[in-house]
This record gives C-alpha cells, structure tokens and sequence, in this order.
C-alpha cells in the first residue's frame, strides 16, 4: 500500500532490527538542520527484508527554493507552495514509522532533521539506526566513490530518479540488502543497528516585536525576504536581523 501524506500506527511490534526497518530518505533545502528545512520526506517499511507500505509527501519550507535546490531535485517552489508544513507532516511520519530503527545512506543527516521537527512539535523522537554509507566504506573498495547512487553502481542497483526521497530511500533499502547477501554471513556484526544521537531543544517561536523589527528593517532598506516571517523560530529572526544590520546597518 502506497500513502501520501499518511502513514501507519504507531508502535510496531519489535522485531529484528537487521531485517525490520524504515528506509527514509529526505530532500532538504540545504544541509544544516539549525537553519534549513525539509522539502519533501520519503520512506519505505520493511518487514523481514521485504519492502511493504510508503510514505511521500512534499512539504512546505515557507520560503523559496534556491536555484540550485531545484536543479538538483527538479522539485520547485510552486509544487511547495500548497503542501503542509513539517509541524504537520512530521506527527505522521512519526505514525508510519512506528518505533523501528530507520535505515539511510549517511542517516544521522536524515534523523537530524526528522528529530528535530519531532522536539519542535512537542514528540520524542529516539531511535536505533543502520547507516549504508558506513557499511559502503567497510565493503567497497577505498578508492571508490561512496555516494549512494554509486554505492548503488557498485552493487548494481538501479536509481530510478536521483534526490527525490521516495526514490532514495527505495536504493538506500536495496543496496543495504545486496550487502546483507554478500557479506552478512561473514560479517554479521557490522548490520546491526546503533543508537543515534543529535541533540537538540525545542526552538522557540519569533516574538512579534522581533517580527516587527525585522520588518521596519526590511522596509527602510527596501529588502525583499524570501522566507515567511510568520514561520520563523526566535534564533532564526535573530540571525536574519544581525544579518541584515552588519550588512545594511542599521535605521
């Protein structure tokens, strides 16, 4: 079953964390999880080894894509525009996902995000994780490019269509079985899952005198913005007002 936007219960069974798992995959805006925000999550759960229900959803950053960003995943500002924000999406991706580790190709990046908009909509988010990027550098051979669409060469996976989530997280799943195949038996250790950590605190929201200091600032030195105010954390209006006076000066 295929969802879009919705997901499962939450509080799966436990099962075997080596052959149990959500493969997830995020498309983001940048690579900092302080100040970039998620566009579009993709995840798959696996039952046993075998690939089962989805969960794809765009969402919304409430701000405008760099260029760069839509180059690289073909995603664009006005397929954003009308999707929820994470403070939406993430309760179900929390449901779909359940209380199974979650498997990704460099995933401490994945659940930097994912955890994060868990504390900021007030859930827990701990979870175990299997990282195919580690067991790419174990396996491949140290002169070869470790990405997941060459890992997936290697192993002679086909990417149906690179940097969109769902499409990721399908490779990240397959190429973590094909080695499973070849080097489980011997190395059986090196698939088990560990315990993810990124620390983080609840962020919270920009008061309404921040706002409009920022927006007297943008008015009298005739700056467009490209985010939405109404959507940005108290350290996020913080860094954007420091910015723009160092730059600008001040009124």
């Amino acid at each position: 079953m295929s969802q879009r936007c919705d997901g499962g219960k939450r509080g799966e069974e436990e099962q075997d964390v080596i052959s149990s798992y959500v493969a997830v995959d995020l498309e983001t805006t940048g690579l900092d999880p302080k100040r970039d925000k998620i566009i579009e999550i993709g995840a798959v759960r696996v039952t046993e080894g075998e690939a089962g229900d989805t969960f794809e959803c765009f969402v919304n950053p409430y701000r405008s894509l760099e260029e760069r960003v839509i180059s690289l995943t073909g995603i664009t500002d006005s397929q954003l525009n009308q999707a929820e924000g994470i403070e939406t999406v993430i309760g179900r991706f929390l449901d779909f996902a359940g209380n199974l580790p979650i498997l990704g190709h460099h995933v401490i990046f994945d659940y930097s995000f994912l955890k994060r908009a868990a504390v900021n909509s007030g859930s827990g988010y701990e979870r175990q994780g299997i990282d195919t990027l580690k067991l790419a550098r174990k396996f491949m051979p140290e002169d070869s490019p470790k990405s997941l669409s060459a890992a997936c060469r290697y192993f002679g996976i086909e990417i149906k269509q690179s940097h969109r989530a769902l499409c990721d997280a399908f490779a990240a799943h397959q190429l973590y079985q094909a080695m499973k195949k070849e080097f489980g038996q011997a190395k059986s250790e090196a698939f088990d899952s560990d315990v993810l950590i990124y620390k983080v605190k609840k962020e919270q929201p920009a008061s309404n005198r921040q706002k409009e200091h920022l927006q007297d600032l943008l008015k009298y030195h005739k700056i467009a913005l490209s985010v939405q105010l109404d959507h940005l954390s108290r350290n996020e209006i913080s860094r954007i007002t420091d910015k723009i006076i160092a730059q600008y000066g001040r009124i």
